[in-house]
């Protein structure tokens, strides 16, 4: 038994049969061929499929599709610039080295985003408990860290 949900991702209404049982993360990597948002845990400790629902940061493996419908979801895609090219926070993260084998990245960015969404003058400790939800096991955090601020001082500064 399926079910027709529509929901706005990425700025995008976005309309297709789920099954009551799929998790959002599973819906938008299949259904909607968004895979930038990566599975990992699958019981919501490693933030690696950490996405915005309604401007939140949550964790898309313990949403169940269904749940979304009628909701706005951004996922990391949705981070990109307005020419569609890398956003601010993404050229921080390459700027600062802020990854290495990239599979944190995606939920870092989306956590790091809310966070300057929220508090566009973020210092360390507000920088790292945003994040502190989100496991990496290459980096130290320390360039996530300095990348996150990069960009909270570029956008008060103006500039990309």
């Amino acid at each position: 038994m399926t079910r027709e949900i529509a929901l706005t991702v990425n700025g995008r209404e976005r309309r297709a049969s789920a099954v009551p049982r799929i998790t959002l993360v599973d819906f938008l990597r299949d259904a909607l061929g968004l895979t930038g948002t990566h599975i990992g845990c699958e019981h919501g400790v490693c933030g690696a499929c950490t996405i915005l629902l309604d401007g939140a940061a949550v964790r898309s493996c313990l949403i169940f599709a269904v749940q979304a419908d009628g909701h706005e979801v951004t996922t990391v895609e949705g981070l990109a610039g307005p020419d569609g090219g890398i956003g601010d926070l993404q050229d921080a993260f390459w700027e600062c080295h802020a990854l290495q084998c990239g599979y944190c990245t995606p939920g870092m960015l989306v956590a790091g985003h809310a966070l300057l969404a929220e508090n566009p003058e973020p210092d360390t400790e507000a920088i790292r408990e945003a994040i502190s939800g989100n496991l990496c096991r290459c980096t130290g955090y320390t360039q996530i860290v300095e990348a996150i601020a990069l960009c909270a001082a570029k956008r008060r500064e103006g500039g990309r």
